[in-house]
């Protein structure tokens, strides 16, 4: 009975510690959104984007879409080959591996007038198991503190309580 609980309270750990690293970014805030004011190069300097975490464009659907390009196509503004185009006006893309994404809007000329975003999504704080100053060892992330309450970035912390509400009672049962 023992051994059981504890298989199931280290999954619900490592299920907790996944959960609450997710973060989700309204481009552009706190000060502008998916607009032609906001300098996305400076927002996006500011951010730590990690696997899991959730970018959103939140934008007027008849002024402005989000077109994911590689990079050549992010260079030259072109939409001749996206990878992914949205429209809603509140699109969340989910940062689901390490890499650079490339999305730009591909109303003709925005992109040219700097409507456009590089995010470069690095390892989370998680990822090495190796100790602090071993070879191999990732340096150590500050989490993203947020610029404003439940905006900027939001921390996925409410199912992180669920689930240690759910461990603490099943080890009560136990």
């Amino acid at each position: 009975m023992a051994t059981r609980f504890i298989a199931v309270a280290a999954v619900m750990a490592a299920a907790l510690v996944g959960m609450a690293s997710a973060a989700v970014y309204n481009v552009g805030e706190p000060a502008g959104s998916w607009d032609l004011r906001t300098n996305y190069r400076d927002w996006a300097a500011s951010k730590r984007f990690h696997p899991g975490d959730q970018i959103v464009f939140r934008y007027t659907p008849q002024a402005h879409d989000v077109v994911e390009v590689s990079k050549a196509d992010y260079d030259s503004c072109s939409t001749a080959r996206p990878i992914a185009a949205h429209t809603s006006g509140n699109d969340a893309i989910t940062l689901t591996s390490i890499g650079t994404r490339y999305f730009i809007c591909g109303i003709t000329g925005h992109c040219d007038v700097g409507m456009k975003l590089q995010v470069d999504v690095v390892p989370g704080a998680t990822t090495s198991l190796a100790p602090a100053g071993a070879p191999g060892a990732s340096a150590p992330v500050s989490p993203q503190t947020p610029s404003t309450p439940a905006s900027a970035a939001t921390k996925a912390t409410t199912t992180g309580f669920a689930l240690a509400a759910v461990m603490l009672a099943a080890g009560l049962m136990a």
